[in-house]
């Protein structure tokens, strides 16, 4: 979320601005409207672009982005799906957790994507409507062929069988389980079509009765995962998404679970790359986030010697000369001035919904922005790269909102910072022991 200069936004729709507003306010990441904000990407976009295409067309990808935390990863992340997004593909972004998702479990990771799958058109779960395009898509190329309706059924399965015969060879229970749902909604069963689909999507516990309609037995395991995965990229692509953004979030988090979840998490990774390389995922870009202690130290990467071949990539030249094709791209992370810069963007975006524009521009001015950027940063142990969160969330809820709402309200006169440990977030509360007052 770097800055590199802020020209003024151009016009946008109010939906989409009130989106990003809404979100600054409640001190969270935008889920949409992130090119509003996205100053500084450009060195990244020819890279990733040439990634998106490669992967469109058959390919499959890994990035690993690296950035201390305030650099703007989920950020970048989440711009980096909406450009996906604009291209077609399907995106599900996941937090790896020690007890929600764990690394080495490749069979929660999996139901992680179907739960948190999302596509231009529909939000988290976006499973079936994309399971009922692909029978759709099936149908329709059957009738392309000269299939008669009276024969569409056998028709349909002979395409789904081979359409499937790739992932069939690694996990035959996927297509099983397709044409359990499949039956069943031609049988009206609503019920059994919904668990068979909870199941396709590797949830556990799905009803034995369920289960014995579908053909199908038990719960999805590790292994299973990784023939699911490659099913789950066929009917994508056959449903009209050329490719899935994979995005594992924080997986940082690694360095704090036990010796031995996190050696196996590890490999997990390892697998999951070379798994990626290999080809056996065409249309999958993985992306994965974490801080360079994550990368660099002994309770991350550098402890499994292969993973550390994998993503090692040379960032002790010049920041300006980085190469963003390289398996590790770093975010660099805010200065004074780029924070700056997002807030005076980020107050003329403000000012274009409001009622009173030149109020807004006038008692929030770019001097006043720059003290305020300042002054949280200070309150933060002057580490502003930990600052964009809480200096965001204070200019639109504790400033902004005040001027477009009261006709004499000057925050250089009526408002105090004040930061409290209750609003910060955990590694924010470490930089600073005590509540801190600051006069602006």
């Amino acid at each position: 979320m770097s800055s590199a200069g802020t020209p003024r936004p151009t016009p946008v729709s109010a939906a989409r601005r009130r989106g990003v507003i809404d979100a600054l306010r409640r001190g969270a990441v935008p889920e949409s409207g992130l090119d509003l904000l996205a100053t500084g990407l450009g060195r990244f976009e020819q890279a990733l672009d040439e990634d998106l295409d490669a992967v469109a067309s058959g390919g499959a990808r890994f990035k690993a982005v690296r950035g201390e935390y305030g650099s703007g990863k989920t950020f970048f992340t989440r711009w980096l799906g909406e450009r996906a997004k604009r291209r077609n593909f399907a995106v599900c972004e996941i937090q790896v957790s020690e007890t929600e998702t764990p690394l080495h479990k490749l069979e929660t990771v999996y139901r992680r994507m179907t739960e948190r799958l999302t596509t231009s058109s529909f939000p988290p779960s976006a499973l079936r409507p994309v399971v009922d395009a692909w029978f759709y898509a099936l149908e329709e190329d059957a009738l392309a062929d000269g299939v008669e309706e009276d024969h569409l059924p056998e028709a349909v399965e002979k395409l789904l069988t081979a359409r499937l015969a790739e992932v069939s060879r690694h996990a035959p229970s996927f297509a099983t389980a397709l044409r359990g749902y499949r039956t069943a909604l031609a049988q009206g069963d609503e019920a059994t079509a919904a668990a068979v689909l909870a199941w396709l999507g590797g949830q556990p516990h799905v009803a034995a009765s369920a289960r014995r309609a579908a053909g199908v037995r038990g719960d999805l395991d590790h292994f299973g995962a990784l023939g699911f995965l490659q099913g789950l990229l066929t009917v994508l692509r056959d449903s009209g998404h050329p490719g899935l953004l994979v995005v594992l979030d924080e997986v940082e988090t690694l360095q704090r679970v036990r010796s031995d979840a996190r050696d196996k998490a590890l490999n997990a990774l390892r697998q999951l790359i070379d798994e990626v390389h290999s080809g056996r995922f065409p249309g999958l870009y993985l992306i994965i986030t974490g801080t360079p202690a994550f990368y660099d130290g002994q309770q991350g990467v550098q402890r499994l010697a292969p993973l550390s071949q994998r993503l090692y990539t040379d960032f002790d030249t010049d920041p300006r000369f980085d190469n963003p094709r390289a398996p590790q791209i770093r975010l660099s992370g805010f200065t004074h001035d780029s924070l700056v810069g997002l807030g005076v963007r980020i107050r003329d975006l403000y000012a274009q919904g409001s009622q009173v524009p030149d109020r807004v521009e006038h008692a929030a001015d770019d001097a006043y922005i720059v003290d305020l950027a300042r002054a949280v940063g200070g309150a933060l142990g002057g580490k502003v790269g930990v600052a964009p969160r809480l200096f965001l969330k204070k200019l639109v809820a504790d400033v902004l909102d005040r001027v477009d709402q009261f006709e004499d309200f000057d925050p250089r006169q009526h408002y105090r910072l004040t930061v409290r440990g209750t609003e910060l977030t955990e590694i924010e509360r470490n930089l600073t022991a005590d509540d801190v007052e600051l006069d602006l």
